[in-house]
């Protein structure tokens, strides 16, 4: 071969190792290691803390000198609640962006419309929020929190098993596919205690403008407690058409999505109190070291503290672990190895240890710290003195 035909080779080699075709690499020993998350931060139920927060952490190990020196360039996206962008964001962090695998997403829909595409690129993700049932059905996606599937089982398995509730009523709301989910969660609990709802209405309306006639359809039917999966704008509105109903006896079981200081304030009348499964250990009990990490570096970054927050920050430390673990070259083949092999994390912000491994699916987070709002409070407190598990 002349030296004319070599040089050109030798060329095309370094433009293909240049260019990334030569597989999902991070670059250079020095260049940055690139993450992504997709985030529903803008549309009508948003979820904006599980990314500030897993920004939050990356940029405090990014300060504290990085992997070897090598910094995380975190990408964020706003998929709008739109499919069609959450697939676009997908193509752009993964394929243009290179990113070797997300961490902290929190999106209405992501996980169901980019499951495929992050089985057929090879890439994981670990949602800090899991929402939909694709989060919680495909190999490649491993969230760090319960989910509203299993938060909806703890909270009805809490109320008849716990707290002796009767004549509990389900109240759903539905965003695209997942009434079969929520059917599947209602079978678990029915399965664990051999109960069933009274009565069920899952034509509830995502950000009605009035919740007062599902309320009084429920009150006409004799409930006398009632699960509801709503977010917490919803939820706020939904006590108070009860308020106004003169429903007071009324006993709530809500999902973790209303755990937050300004849901708490918003309600005053709570009825006869209002029960959630917290997905992560309480962060209103501020002496508890258990949150102690996560609260100074919220509190630093001006970020609210909810359980969102508390998702996307272990969703980043449990992938910053998975990258201390491995040895050579930083790529999206060896972050999935890494994570395929990670040992169980212990973390007391959480009831069950995090792994990912490589099973058809994953809901590695199943237990949940039950919590109270009583009427006139304003405040969260505990309900309980250890973890919640639906028994198997």
């Amino acid at each position: 071969m002349n030296r004319r035909v070599i040089g050109v080779a030798a060329l095309a080699a370094a433009a293909l190792v240049l260019s990334g075709c030569g597989g999902a690499s991070s670059g250079s020993s020095n260049s940055p290691i690139v993450v992504g998350s997709i985030n529903t931060r803008s549309g009508p139920a948003t979820f904006p803390e599980a990314s500030q927060a897993a920004a939050a952490v990356f940029d405090a190990f990014n300060q504290a000198g990085g992997l070897n020196g090598r910094k995380i360039d975190y990408k964020t996206f706003d998929d709008k609640g739109d499919p069609a962008t959450a697939s676009a964001s997908a193509r752009e962090l993964v394929g243009s962006d290179s990113a070797v695998a997300l961490a902290g997403s929190a999106s209405l829909l992501e996980c169901q419309v980019n499951q495929k595409y992050y089985e057929q690129e090879k890439i994981l993700s670990i949602p800090g929020i899991g929402v939909d049932p694709g989060c919680f059905s495909s190999p490649n996606i491993s969230p760090a929190n319960v989910g509203p599937y299993n938060d909806m089982a703890l909270t009805l398995y809490y109320g008849s098993e716990k707290l002796n509730l009767d004549k509990i009523c389900v109240l759903l709301e539905i965003a695209g596919s997942t009434r079969p989910a929520y059917q599947g969660a209602i079978d678990a609990w029915s399965k664990a205690t051999g109960k069933k709802p009274f009565y069920i209405d899952d034509t509830v309306q995502v950000g009605a403008s009035d919740f007062t006639p599902y309320i009084v359809k429920a009150k006409n039917a004799g409930c006398k407690s009632v699960a509801i999966n709503a977010i917490e704008p919803d939820a706020v509105a939904q006590v108070k058409a009860a308020n106004a109903q003169g429903w007071n006896d009324v006993t709530w079981l809500y999902l973790t999505s209303v755990y937050s200081d300004n849901f708490a304030k918003a309600v005053s009348n709570a009825g006869a109190g209002i029960y959630v499964p917290a997905e992560f250990y309480p962060f209103t009990d501020a002496s508890n070291q258990a949150n102690k990490e996560w609260r100074d570096l919220m509190a630093k970054n001006n970020i609210p503290l909810t359980s969102f927050s508390q998702g996307g920050f272990l969703a980043a430390k449990y992938l910053i672990q998975a990258l201390q673990g491995i040895k050579g070259d930083i790529t999206r083949e060896s972050v999935t190895k890494a994570l395929h092999e990670l040992q169980p994390i212990q973390n007391p912000m959480v009831g069950t240890p995090y792994t990912f491994g490589t099973a058809a699916s994953h809901a590695n987070n199943t237990a949940a710290w039950p919590i109270k709002l009583a009427s006139g409070t304003n405040a969260w407190q505990s309900s309980g003195s250890d973890w919640i598990k639906l028994p198997q």
